[in-house]
This record gives C-alpha cells, structure tokens and sequence, in this order.
C-alpha cells in the first residue's frame, strides 16, 4: 500500500512539473487547439476593419487561416511618432552674424580692412669668386584678400659696389585661394642705364606647397623677358627646415650694355637650412650655384667673370 502511495505521489509530482515548464500532454493539446479553432470560427472578422497595425505585430499568424482578408482594407498602419529636435536652431540677428564672423583680431572675413607683410626672404653674405656679396630678394604685399599691392625687389653688391638692383610694384587679383594674377611695372637700377619694363604673370602655390612665380616683361626698345622662380620647404623638425630655391631668366635679344644675351641668360640654385628660433626670424646657412648661357657667358668671360660659380652663403629671413 506504501509503494502504491508514493508511486501515485511521484506521477502527481512529475505531472505538476510538466504544467509547470509548459509542457501540455497530447490530449489538452488538442483540446486547446480545439478550442483556438472555435474561437477562430466564432469571430466577427468586421470588427478588425479599425484594427490598428500594431496590435497585430503580436498576433500568431497561424490564427489568421480563417479570416475574410476582403474586411481587412480598412486597415490603417500606426501612426509613427514625430521626433523633434531638443536643440532649436537660433535666429541669428546682424550683430549675431557681425561677432560669429569676425576673428579675434578683428578682421571680418572678406572686409575692406587693409592688411599687410613684408618679407626677406634672402638678406645674405656670399662668398664670391671676386669677393664678398651681399644678396636681398624681398617681397611684401598690401590690401585685402581679393586685390593687393605687391612688392618686389632684389639685388647684389659685390665688394661695395652695386652688380644689379631692380624694384617692382604689382597688382594682385585673386583668382582662386592659391593663385594671383599680378601686373604692373619693374625698374632695373644696374646693371648699364636705367631700364623701365611693364610686367604681368602669376604666383601662387602648387602641389605640396610648391612657391611658384612666373612673370614675362616687356622692356623698351621692344626687348622682353620672363623669369621663372620656385621654391620649397622641407620641414625637418618643426624648427629645421631645409629650402630649395631655383630661378631661370630668359631674354628676347642680345643687350650688350646690360651684360644680358638672347634665350636663357642665367640660372641660380641655392639650398639653404635655416633654424627657425621665431617664426618671424631664421638664421640660415646653404649654398648657390650661378651659372650664365650663350652671349651672356660671353659677355660675363669679357669682364673677367666666371660662366659659373659656387657660393657659401650665411643670412637670416625675417618678416613682419
């Protein structure tokens, strides 16, 4: 009788378990399906014309065998829930854009206000064949960020004696954010007379940051010109920085009085490592080499000069 007891107390216990975990046994399974299909059949399917989309996300899809799809097209999808911005955008006023787009320095962005600097980018001795040299290119500009004035001058003097000197003065116009268009006037000082050309051409940076001039002029006497002048600068460190300069000058004739024959006069090759102690200020050393073609060698083999020439060069690059 005990083993009867406790065998019925086990089958109790294992049949409780079964409900418990979910398990049904085959006959309430299809007594339960049995009734979902009667439920099914008993429902009203004109009742599920408003029936909103997202009551039916949940629904066994299994269930719907019966259901009369035709009632169905009043259905209306849920309405999605409209998000707005938490951060409105503001309504600037004039002196809201006035302060937004003026720089700390107080220069607006495309103003009238006039800006300025001036450059040497070489103020050097050099250690000439007949003597020592001193050598300037410098340049500078003045105006806005569409038009300015430019400046531009270079020279030697060797053994306290001016070998050439010219000054020129062009305008600018901006015709992208790395390229100017520039013309105007060059006054050569030496060598010979006096010489006055007009001048027009373009500058700019190329790629990597490649300073490019190029300028043609148009002398008296119908003579002409152009140079061309590059240079770049490989930062070593954020203070050492190693520049290679190059400059081609062309003639359209022979000028015996100036020194000067047709096609490539000349060349000049320099390389220069400067330290930057301020950005504003850059001792440099490096060196050039200078070289002359065609009547112009000739010319300078005529008053005792080399056809080409190394130089040391020492100097400092200051702007401001």
């Amino acid at each position: 009788m005990s083993n009867f007891l406790s065998g019925t107390r086990m089958h109790s216990a294992v049949f409780t378990v079964a409900l418990a975990a979910g398990f049904a046994l085959p006959a309430a399974a299809e007594s339960s399906q049995g009734t979902k299909d009667g439920q099914m059949q008993a429902m009203d399917h004109s009742k599920m014309q408003g029936m909103d989309q997202g009551q039916m996300e949940g629904m066994d899809h299994s269930q719907m065998k019966g259901m009369d799809h035709s009632k169905m097209e009043g259905m209306q999808p849920a309405k999605q829930p409209q998000t707005q911005s938490r951060t409105p955008i503001p309504q600037l006023t004039d002196a809201d854009r006035a302060a937004v787009y003026k720089s700390p320095g107080g220069h607006a962005v495309h103003d009238t206000a006039l800006n300025s600097l001036f450059i040497f980018e070489k103020l050097e001795w050099q250690d000439a064949d007949n003597g020592s040299a001193l050598n300037w290119d410098a340049q500078g500009w003045i105006g806005g960020d569409i038009d300015r004035l430019w400046l531009r001058s270079e020279g030697e003097r060797t053994n306290g004696k001016t070998k050439k000197a010219e000054v020129q003065a062009l305008w600018g116009h901006s015709i992208s954010p790395w390229w100017d268009l520039v013309a105007g006037a060059r006054q050569d000082f030496k060598p010979g007379d006096p010489q006055t050309w007009a001048a027009f051409g373009i500058q700019g940076l190329a790629l990597y940051n490649f300073e490019a001039q190029a300028t043609a002029y148009l002398g008296e006497g119908g003579q002409t010109a152009a140079r061309l002048e590059g240079d770049y600068d490989i930062l070593l460190t954020n203070k050492l920085i190693l520049q290679p300069t190059a400059e081609l000058n062309f003639y359209g004739k022979n000028d015996p009085e100036r020194g000067v024959g047709s096609g490539l006069s000349e060349s000049e090759v320099g390389l220069r490592l400067r330290y930057e102690i301020r950005r504003e200020f850059a001792p440099y050393v490096g060196v050039t080499w200078n070289r002359s073609y065609g009547k112009t060698a000739d010319y300078a083999s005529a008053e005792g000069e080399d056809r080409s020439e190394a130089r040391l060069v020492l100097g400092v690059r200051v702007w401001f």
